[in-house]
């Protein structure tokens, strides 16, 4: 946050904040492409919600950095927000077979991991893990995956295309999460021995 001498201080303590208000939007977005993806005539009308609302997760971030509203609140739920979004995208996909089930199997085990993990740190140390930046990258790769795999499968215009693209971030992005899982493993055991 700006200071009136132009220096920057810490995350502020509101919550009523644009970044906020769009991470807010997202989640509230979520069961609604979830119930238009499972629903065989309104599954590509969920996939487009689904990507909209997976690439908009670098906007509330950015905009909390330029405009000073970077807040306690907001660093907890912009993280909440993506892993809610691309969890629940990731089930819905695989429920209407669009998205191979080992594929869904392999982001989601490594998110409850690195989530219990995360909510073990928090109850004994009341520390919170920061997200690191290959977990941003890692993130990053399978938003643009799920989607673009999905895309290929529903034989969408492009889908030869969308289903390249898709695997290649994959497994870009597969590893780099597991990557990430590792670097939050050393992490945890700082805040634990601290």
């Amino acid at each position: 946050m700006d200071t009136s001498d132009g220096s920057r201080t810490g995350p502020g303590t509101g919550v009523w904040t644009v970044p906020n208000a769009i991470s807010l939007a997202r989640i509230a977005l979520t069961p609604v492409f979830v119930a238009l993806i499972v629903d065989v005539d309104t599954t590509t009308a969920g996939l487009c919600v689904f990507a909209a609302v997976v690439a908009t997760d670098w906007v509330d971030g950015t905009i909390a950095r330029r405009t000073g509203q970077v807040s306690e609140v907001g660093k907890i739920l912009d993280p909440v927000a993506d892993r809610l979004a691309l969890a629940a995208g990731i089930v819905a996909l695989a429920i209407r077979d669009v998205l191979p089930v080992w594929a869904a199997a392999l982001m989601l085990t490594r998110d409850a991991i690195v989530l219990i993990a995360g909510l073990i740190v928090l109850l004994r140390r009341h520390v919170r893990i920061d997200v690191r930046w290959i977990g941003k990258v890692a993130t990053f790769s399978l938003m643009v995956a799920v989607p673009a795999i999905s895309w290929g499968s529903l034989e969408l215009p492009l889908a030869a295309a969308a289903t390249a693209i898709g695997w290649v971030t994959f497994t870009v992005g597969i590893v780099e999460y597991y990557a990430a899982a590792i670097v939050y493993a050393g992490d945890v055991r700082t805040a634990l021995a601290a």
